[in-house]
């Protein structure tokens, strides 16, 4: 298994990062980066490699409750392909069809709690990263 991963919830507008180490089986939501309809934001992805140097990445791949793709899978499939052909690491993909309702069940409960504003929504694509990257640590050791 990879040391370190980077782990990426694929969005059409934004996509949610988070870094985590195999070891631990552990995550931490590192930034949602915008994602243009017309190019993706390789240079803010770029700056993420260069500085955390991830031996792979992992990619949620979005399907229906049913476990069936849809146009979004299609598109992550794309991403996680690029994503290999540009940085040249593996690139794992990881079902993430409830890691945005569990991210946003974790956002609501922070809110609740009086540790997250409302101005900190933009974070909640990356804790959605980080939910795919822990359930995928978690997929792996068992």
């Amino acid at each position: 298994m990879p040391d370190t991963v980077l782990s990426f919830d694929f969005g059409l507008r934004r996509i949610g990062v988070a870094i985590g180490q195999s070891l631990t089986g552990t995550a931490t939501a590192l930034a949602t980066i915008d994602n243009p309809a017309d190019e993706l934001n390789w240079t803010a992805i770029t700056g993420l490699v260069e500085a955390w140097h991830p031996d792979a990445m992992v990619v949620g791949i979005p399907l229906t409750e049913a476990g069936e793709e849809q146009a979004i899978t299609r598109a992550a499939r794309s991403f996680a392909g690029k994503l290999a052909d540009r940085y040249r690491l593996p690139v794992h993909h990881a079902d993430e069809r409830y890691t945005s309702v569990a991210a946003e069940a974790r956002f609501r409960d922070q809110r609740r709690a009086g540790q997250l504003r409302r101005r900190n929504r933009d974070k909640l694509d990356a804790v959605a990263a980080k939910l795919i990257l822990e359930q995928w640590f978690a997929d792996r050791a068992t």
